[in-house]
């Protein structure tokens, strides 16, 4: 098993663990997408309490990878946040994008 593939059983066991619905396979295309940021331990998580950051997933992510653009993007981005739990201190990236491109129905972007 490859570094990555153990990444993403990983993140899979994570998502069932906090009930997430999401697919295997997008969980897979996903992390695929982000490459070796998901081997570095701090880029591999979502910080929610800095807001840096989330400004960060909606600009690079949300709006340049998925061609989002509105209003409604950082309230996604917090709901996400409270969907994987304030006391989850493991956001996992991969996750959190997975939840993102299934909120806004762009799972087209990983076909």
């Amino acid at each position: 098993m490859t570094k990555t593939e153990e990444k993403i059983a990983k993140y899979v066991e994570n998502a069932k663990e906090l009930g997430l619905e999401l697919s295997e396979e997008l969980i897979e295309k996903v992390t695929k997408g982000l490459g070796p940021s998901i081997h570095n331990k701090d880029a591999e998580t979502v910080s929610c309490s800095d807001k840096s950051e989330l400004e960060r997933v909606k600009t690079n992510f949300l709006e340049k990878k998925l061609g989002l653009s509105g209003d409604d993007l950082m309230e996604a981005v917090e709901e996400v946040c409270q969907k994987m739990g304030s006391s989850n201190r493991n956001k996992y990236r991969a996750l959190f994008y997975a939840l993102l491109v299934k909120k806004f129905s762009k799972e087209s972007v990983y076909a």
